[in-house]
Parts: structure tokens; sequence; C-alpha cells
């Protein structure tokens, strides 16, 4: 029996369902039970995390062995931008970090490990976690094998759901969370660049025309980057509107204001 928690959320249930939707479960191979509704505070702060238990049973048979590596890497697919002129909405998003990590070692990554194995068989992919922790105590996690292509989805919503899932069955019932990040094929730090390539693009299109332009949707952490990448950009602001999953970045033409 393996199981996890959700913590983040407006409705529960749904959130659970949408990432093992991803991740290709039936819903009647699992049970979820709210422990504790969450709690939204003023933009996010001082909220309290829901508490859901997701259980299931994983098939019993043998594991098979890995196959060994083989890189594909695949360029992520920047998706056409649409043009809008929406009201502010300053959004402060989550930093990201990517130090140098080392081999991780102790009941955390025996936990990791161990969730990841199971889910990867679950899910019948041939791949296997390696598990290393950086100098911010966060445990990155890369996925190693063949055909990864279906770990990391479109846009990674795949990997996000899989680097969720873990999340929360590492850190339930702990009173001191860890950050877990969950790659495979170098996927985040080439979708980095692209994102980087792209904001720059767009700016300077939104200068030239003095027009906004909003971006496809976003996670939080791809949100991140564009507001990073344009925050000492002359004549250009950043901000988010819509809600999840849809939740756009919005470049906008500051009219000579420096944000």
């Amino acid at each position: 029996m393996l199981k996890w928690i959700e913590s983040t959320g407006k409705s529960e249930e749904a959130a659970i369902e949408a990432a093992l939707q991803k991740l290709g479960m039936d819903r009647d191979e699992v049970s979820v039970e709210v422990l504790e509704r969450a709690k939204s505070g003023f933009l996010g702060i001082g909220s309290c995390p829901a508490k859901v238990k997701v259980t299931y049973e994983a098939p019993d048979e043998p594991e098979e062995t890995p196959a060994p590596v083989e890189e594909a890497p695949a360029a992520p697919v920047v998706e056409p931008v649409k043009e809008e002129t929406p009201a502010p909405a300053v959004e402060a998003e989550a930093p990201a970090a990517q130090p140098v990590a080392a081999p991780a070692q102790g009941e955390k990554a025996e936990q990791i490990d161990a969730f990841l194995t199971g889910l990867l068989s679950h899910m019948g992919a041939q791949a296997k976690p390696v598990i290393k922790v950086d100098e911010n105590g966060t445990y990155q996690v890369e996925l190693v094998g063949q055909d990864l292509g279906g770990l990391i989805g479109r846009r990674g919503e795949t990997l996000d759901a899989i680097q969720q899932l873990t999340g929360y069955a590492v850190n339930h019932g702990q009173s001191k969370r860890v950050r877990i990040h969950v790659d495979a094929e170098g996927y985040r730090a080439k979708r980095e660049e692209s994102l980087i390539r792209l904001a720059h693009k767009v700016a300077g299109k939104v200068v030239k025309y003095r027009r906004n332009v909003t971006l496809e949707p976003m996670n939080a952490y791809e949100r991140h980057v564009i507001h990073t990448a344009l925050q000492d950009t002359p004549d250009v602001t950043t901000y988010s509107i819509g809600t999840e999953p849809n939740r756009r970045t919005v470049v906008a033409y500051s009219r000579g204001e420096h944000r």
C-alpha cells in the first residue's frame, strides 16, 4: 500500500484527481480522503494547507530491471502568444534555485526513492530516480531511463504532477518540510532557457509597438522565470492574471516607468 498527501488547492479532491489523470491512473484505482481542508489567506499569505490522503494498491508484480540510459533530449516547444491589455495584479513567485548537488543519503532520500520507484512501476515506466541534495537542502531528483517523454508531458505537466505527489508523500505528518525537485532529460533547464529567450523577444515587441502581450498559461515557477528575466528591462513591467491552471503572465509597456 503506497500513500501520499495533498497539501494545497481550493478543491482538494479535484486537484488530486487531475494529477492522477496526468499520471494515467484510473479514479477507481485510488481512494481520496480529505483530512483537513485548505484555508486561504490574503494573497496566499498565512494560508493553511489542506491534508488529503490518497492510497492505491500497487500491483503484486516483480519489478523490471531498468534499461540503459538513452539520452534523447527534445527542445521544448514555445506556443504562440496572445495580445491583451488587462488590469495589473502583481504577483510574487517563489524563486528558483539550482545549486550544485551531491549524492543524497539518509531517511528522506530512502523515502523519496521508495515512493518514486513504486510510482514509476505502477505507471509502467522504465525509469529510476537518481537523488542528490544541493547546498540549500533541496532534493534534486533526476529520472533516468528510456522513453521519458511520457513522464515529462506537455509543457512538463506530468513531471510537475510527479514532483507534487512525491512532496505530499515525503512531507506528510512532518514538522519540517523538505523541498523536492524532480526532472527528466534536463527538461527544466532547457525550458528555463527557452522561457528567458521568449521573455526578451516579447519585451522587444512590447517596447516597439507599445502594446501589452499575454503569454501562454504557465505554472508558478515558469511565471517566475519570466518576471525575473524582465525585472530590469526598461519600459517593461510584468504581472499575472487569471486562475490556475490557466494563469498567465502579461508583459506590459510601462511608458517610461522603470520597475
